[in-house]
């Protein structure tokens, strides 16, 4: 039986080299699928190469609406060759005492295609065995592309996929055409029943129709161009940014700055070309939140300020895919479009003003939150005892009487805007548009500001509440959508995540630690689930089991990737202190805080020493599996026990002082100075005495040592450097 396969690279004297040219034309991509198809088509050729020992010099993609691509620059015209080492049956089987090969080896070795006489014995970590060792020289490149490049298009997936022909292959969209090309010869691949060939074509309007033969990707790239296709994505970016600045410039605007529409842009053209329009300046009577995401999310088009005075101008940017010789065509065209939506925009505004949001409140009761959570009624009475749980946790509302009722009162406005035309229209105005019309319903400033501002932070780096009610706002409603769902069973697994949940602790923890709100997040998450179970909302019987401990775990495990992606900590560090954590205070500014004074003692040179001698210690309690037990003085029979014990009784209140205080850096300061005294423990004692009095007494002196350590964090989990 064949146990184990080795290749080794062969000197073979090949190392010329040529370019591979693939490009798959397809009917208009979604703009969205672009950008990740390329990044797979360029990920899934460096490991399909790779698999097939094709080497290569630097890999590129590119791509349109209307064609995906992918260049490989010097790449092999002859895979590497290889000796196959495949490993067979041991000595002891494969050769009996006369050293005769036995059945085992006659038929490992008929097996592998070499003569018995041809396997070596060779020594391995579990003994001697015999190996079949075989030279291939491998194949030609253009043989080996041939049944490489239908697995690496087949391989490409989309959000969503079709059908279109007989072949039954799913894709993005149909496939038209195939250019292979490889050393400048045709590679006659086949996918979705079409061959490949040597033509490409051109713009639909612009290329004038007709196939467009070429050679490699110096030719590909200049023939597409004359035909009105500029197929590198990053070309097309840089030539719509200098279009818009021109355009910018030339109007007396400034372009409010936005990557996902110059995204949008740059991948559903093949021929940007921009354009100034107007709208009326009767428009800008409604917010400008409104006038932009109807601008962003119906037609794709920049918004545009004043450059004096910053106002949003009466103006926009459109990025069309083609240059007629009037663009005044296109420009009256986008701008009758903007139009009917500006309009639509403005009967919403102004009919939503019509009806308070005090009124809407009583309708919310209406709106489904979940079809197992109830309301969104339910949801905002949990939100008005959250956020004032919450405000007496950080101490903000013991005196602060107003600051409390401003709290209550956005928590109680704030799902209101929902049921407004606006926000059914655009859905990510969502709370914009709640204060917006607090403020024409008269609310105070800081209600309305609180109800702006509930759903920031809207990613990892996003933009954090500025105001204390909107702070413990957006805390109390993504507190309550977090217990909600892990209370009825509903946890994001894998990379399934419907509901964002991650998104929503990831927010928590931005603002909890950024803000440092020093509040235990443990009975903030109990006070969320109770009120769930008090407002009748049933959760399943592992949630009233383990629900708390799931979502402090939850919580723990977006603490991580922040302190990993913004900290730059270490996965050893963070874990040792999530570890310690207990059933202590779930306070998660003192648990970074205990992490970042980790991370600087770990550079000492002291450091990995005295890990190496804690985890000694740990070990021999943990096979011991001793229990705490009284130290007793009177039976140290060495001055370094002695010293040990005296080192421990102090660094214990030292520690416990300094971390009550908040002084990370000192109590690990503290736990370092220990390592001469554990050294000299371990130099001058033998914990395992013939003496079981002093055998127990010793191993009671470490648990001691153990239990000051881990009193900070779990040490045992820390990884020392270079092993």
């Amino acid at each position: 039986m064949t146990r184990a396969l080795r290749n080794t690279p062969r000197s073979t004297g090949r190392t010329r080299a040529a370019e591979l040219l693939l490009e798959i034309g397809v009917e208009e991509l979604p703009y969205q699928f672009i950008a990740p198809a390329l990044g797979a088509l360029r990920d899934g050729a460096a490991r399909l190469l790779a698999e097939v020992r094709l080497s290569s010099g630097r890999i590129s993609t590119f791509g349109t609406p209307r064609r995906l691509g992918l260049r490989v620059e010097e790449l092999a015209l002859h895979q590497t060759a290889v000796n196959k080492e495949v490993m067979g049956p041991s000595k002891l089987v494969a050769y009996d005492p006369q050293g005769q090969p036995t059945k085992a080896a006659i038929g490992f070795a008929a097996g592998q295609g070499v003569p018995v006489g041809r396997l070596e014995l060779r020594p391995t970590p579990k003994g001697e065995y015999v190996f079949a060792v075989k030279a291939d020289a491998g194949q030609p490149a253009k043989a080996v592309l041939v049944e490489v490049l239908p697995r690496l298009i087949g391989e490409l997936s989309f959000p969503k996929a079709m059908k279109w022909n007989e072949a039954g292959v799913r894709f993005a969209r149909p496939l038209r055409w195939l250019v292979a090309l490889f050393n400048g010869t045709i590679l006659p691949i086949q996918a979705a029943g079409i061959t490949a060939g040597n033509k490409t074509y051109g713009h639909r309007v612009l290329g004038k129709g007709g196939a467009i033969p070429v050679r490699n990707y110096e030719s590909y790239r200049k023939a597409l161009e004359r035909a009105g296709v500029l197929v590198d994505p990053e070309r097309r970016r840089q030539v719509i940014d200098e279009q818009l600045a021109r355009l910018c410039a030339q109007g007396g605007v400034t372009l409010n700055s936005d990557e996902s529409l110059l995204d949008q842009a740059v991948f559903t053209t093949e021929w940007p070309c921009a354009v100034l329009g107007s709208f009326k300046r009767e428009y800008l009577s409604v917010p400008s939140e409104i006038l932009i995401t109807s601008m962003k999310e119906h037609q794709g088009f920049f918004s545009v300020r004043q450059s004096k005075t910053g106002a949003l101008a009466p103006h926009f940017l459109a990025v069309a895919n083609n240059q007629p010789k009037d663009m005044s065509v296109i420009r009256a065209g986008n701008e009758r479009v903007l139009a009917a939506r500006l309009a639509d925009a403005k009967f919403f505004f102004d009919e939503d003003r019509k009806t308070r949001l005090e009124e809407r409140v009583k309708k919310l009761s209406g709106v489904t939150f979940h079809q197992k959570l109830g309301t969104m009624g339910q949801k905002e009475e949990r939100l008005v005892q959250l956020v004032s749980v919450l405000a007496s946790a950080v101490g903000w509302g013991a005196e602060n009487h107003d600051l409390l009722n401003t709290c209550r009162r956005a928590a109680h406005l704030a799902k209101a805007d929902l049921l407004t035309g606006i926000v059914g229209e655009f859905p990510e105005l969502q709370g914009i548009m709640g204060g917006e019309y607090a403020k024409h319903d008269a609310e105070p400033e800081a209600v309305s500001q609180a109800i702006r501002e509930q759903y920031l932070p809207k990613a990892l780096e996003g933009e954090l509440p500025q105001s204390l009610p909107g702070l413990l706002l957006s805390l109390a409603d993504r507190l309550d959508t977090i217990a909600a769902f892990f209370h009825v069973g509903i946890i994001p697994t894998g990379s399934e995540d419907p509901f964002a949940l991650r998104r929503h602790a990831t927010a928590i923890v931005r603002i909890v630690v950024d803000r440092e709100l020093r509040l235990d997040l443990g009975q903030s998450i109990e006070h969320a689930r109770r009120l769930l179970v008090g407002g009748g909302i049933k959760g399943t019987a592992d949630s009233e089991q383990h629900g708390f401990q799931r979502i402090v775990d939850f919580l723990f495990e977006r603490l991580r990737h922040y302190g990993r992606t913004v900290q730059a900590l270490r996965d050893d560090v963070m874990d040792a202190v999530l570890r310690a954590s207990g059933t202590g205070p779930v306070d998660l500014v003192a648990l970074l805080a205990k992490m970042k004074a980790m991370q600087a003692v770990t550079a000492k040179p002291d450091f990995d020493p005295l890990i190496v001698g804690f985890k000694r210690a740990s070990r021999i309690i943990e096979k011991e599996r001793w229990e705490r037990q009284p130290v007793d003085p009177a039976r140290f029979s060495d001055p370094a026990e002695e010293e040990l014990h005296r080192r421990v009784a102090a660094a214990r209140e030292d520690v416990r002082r300094d971390m009550a205080e908040g002084r990370y850096d000192r109590a690990l300061e503290t736990l370092v100075g220990l390592k001469p005294a554990i050294d000299a423990f371990f130099t001058n004692v033998m914990v395992n005495a013939e003496d079981a009095a002093l055998r127990s007494n010793r191993l009671s002196l470490l648990k001691e040592v153990n239990e000051c350590f881990t009193s900070f964090a779990d040490f045992s989990r820390i990884v020392v450097q270079g092993t």
